[in-house]
């Protein structure tokens, strides 16, 4: 049987203060802020990358659809560097952002990676690698 999923659109975070992690995943990954109305008029913000996108929603927004149980601080993902990873921790160190863990070697969807993980404001653990 083919595969019936293409790829991913985008995710959602659940996050504290979307102003202050806008902030973060622009000055850490370079992503691009995107305010969108929502399906009843509501307003939406999102970060923009690539073809992807992460939609941010805090305890208050107002969606009929979202998470059952929207926690703060459980999101973990893996993204794929556009540029070489020593010159990805370079652009982190320039900007005085921790690295958690890494470069360490993993196993991404497609074969071996190097990584380093990140925390973003509430925590949620953020992967950046290379495939090698």
């Amino acid at each position: 049987m083919k595969n019936i999923i293409d790829r991913i659109d985008h995710i959602v975070l659940t996050v504290t203060d979307i102003e202050l992690t806008t902030q973060w995943y622009e000055k850490a990954l370079d992503f691009e802020r995107e305010f969108f109305t929502g399906p009843e008029g509501q307003p939406r913000y999102s970060l923009r990358f690539g073809q992807l996108k992460i939609n941010l929603q805090d305890k208050n927004t107002e969606t009929p659809t979202k998470a059952k149980v929207p926690t703060i601080g459980s999101g973990d993902f893996c993204l794929i560097s556009a540029i070489p990873l020593d010159d990805f921790i370079a652009h982190l160190q320039k900007h005085a952002i921790t690295i958690d863990v890494g470069p360490v070697p993993r196993r991404g969807a497609l074969g071996p990676i190097r990584s380093v993980y990140l925390r973003d404001p509430d925590n949620n653990l953020v992967e950046v690698a290379e495939y090698v």
